[in-house]
């Protein structure tokens, strides 16, 4: 890829770039997640207290989600996505440093806050990018966008277990990576368009209308937006409760080892990753509503069998049924949201609030439920939301030009991973 100033990127350069930007922020979430044992260590806490710094990270998320429609309006998402990926890598070395260097609670906290805050605001940004790229390419692509996120949280998840294996500090660890995917951050954000792709998405250059407030507001009144809402809200609370809660669950109420729950887990991620992959083609043949409805069934069928079969064969397949399943309805919701160009940037924005809401809220409502039936039984809860979800699944129905892109559209893997001719934007 090449930039130089004056010159818009290529289709094939701004995908490229939305890719790195997806496992650039998998890889810093990923940092986190796989050195809450060391941080709770380093700072001497008891779980309940512990938990305490997870609702702050959750309260800064909820804030840059709901304010990140706004903030891309005001800056554009090629902005948004570039200072709030440096806050997130900042916050996220500031909480290595409060944790083991400084072990203070607060500075923690803080830390754990406006990284919340900054990974969310990233989180609807890059979603905004990878719908207008799909807008561009006409092909549903998203979903190589999100498993591109998982291949980051799987390599940065590894990149923790080496270095926690080598000895080194949270502080060291989280300082080295905030700079390391700070300046991959730096780079990557050039090969990103300035013009507006999507209506409301920048104010710098050629590109649709932006849009005001009060439209940006209306769209959560819109039913379209949230029986979507609905889709995404059933399949990031089945993603998210079991990245929360599934090893615990095959410990605690399948009497495995800890290595073996991880080893479940790791399933369930891999199953992930594949179904995003594959999901492309999948999407390509059958159309978003005969996809999501399989999926939403193949998840259902693969948490009922986990649930009610006390057998390691069984419970193998249903977390790679259960994995599969959930695979593919957050990217669609984002592709289905952004169907229509004059509400694409609000609805994006809104369907993404929704997901990470349930990312948010599930884990902890599946945890207090566990405490009571059982973290197993509790997943009764998750296997009603996907119910939900393929009942709405009607509503992310191709429209417009993701109607005709996903009719007219035979290109090959080969031949949409190449610069169409005069790709540029």
């Amino acid at each position: 890829m090449s930039a130089s100033t004056g010159t818009l990127p290529t289709l094939a350069a701004w995908r490229i770039a939305v890719f790195a930007v997806f496992a650039i922020n998998g890889l810093a979430m990923a940092t986190w997640f796989a050195r809450t044992p060391a941080v709770r260590d380093a700072l001497e806490v008891r779980t309940d207290e512990f938990g305490i710094l997870i609702m702050g990270m959750a309260a800064g998320s909820i804030i840059g989600l709901l304010a990140s429609s706004h903030v891309i309006a005001r800056i554009g998402s090629r902005t948004t996505i570039l200072v709030a990926m440096l806050s997130s890598l900042g916050a996220l070395a500031l909480m290595g440093i409060g944790a083991a260097t400084l072990q203070s609670f607060a500075v923690t906290f803080i830390g754990l806050m406006v990284f919340g805050a900054a990974s969310g605001m990233t989180d609807v940004a890059m979603n905004v990018e990878g719908a207008a790229v799909e807008q561009a390419q006409g092909r549903s692509i998203m979903p190589w966008f999100h498993a591109s996120w998982s291949l980051g949280t799987i390599t940065g998840a590894g990149i923790a277990a080496g270095v926690s294996a080598l000895g080194l500090g949270v502080d060291v660890h989280t300082v080295l990576m905030a700079v390391l995917l700070g300046a991959g951050a730096l780079v990557v954000v050039r090969f990103l368009p300035k013009h507006r792709a999507l209506p409301g998405l920048d104010d710098d250059g050629d590109g649709p209308a932006g849009t005001t407030f009060a439209e940006r507001m209306a769209i959560w009144r819109e039913p379209r937006t949230l029986v979507i809402g609905l889709i995404v809200l059933g399949m990031a609370f089945a993603e998210g409760s079991a990245n929360d809660w599934l090893a615990l669950a095959m410990v605690d109420d399948r009497g495995v080892d800890e290595a073996t729950g991880a080893l479940y887990f790791t399933l369930f991620a891999t199953a992930m990753t594949v179904g995003r992959i594959g999901g492309v083609w999948v999407l390509d043949r059958f159309g978003r509503v005969p996809v999501l409805r399989a999926s939403a069934l193949l998840a259902i069928a693969g948490l009922a069998l986990l649930i009610t079969v006390d057998s390691p064969v069984a419970a193998a397949i249903g977390i790679v049924a259960w994995g599969l399943g959930a695979s593919l309805g957050f990217p669609v919701g984002m592709s289905a949201a952004a169907d229509d160009p004059a509400k694409a940037a609000a609805r994006v924005s809104a369907v993404a609030t929704v997901g990470y809401f349930a990312f948010l809220v599930g884990p902890p409502l599946i945890g207090f439920l566990g405490e009571v039936v059982g973290l197993l039984s509790a997943f009764w809860v998750v296997l009603v939301l996907i119910a939900l979800a393929f009942i709405a699944t009607p509503a992310a129905r191709e429209s417009g030009s993701a109607a005709r892109g996903s009719a007219d559209d035979t290109a090959t893997p080969a031949e949409a991973a190449a610069p169409a001719p005069d790709a540029r934007l």
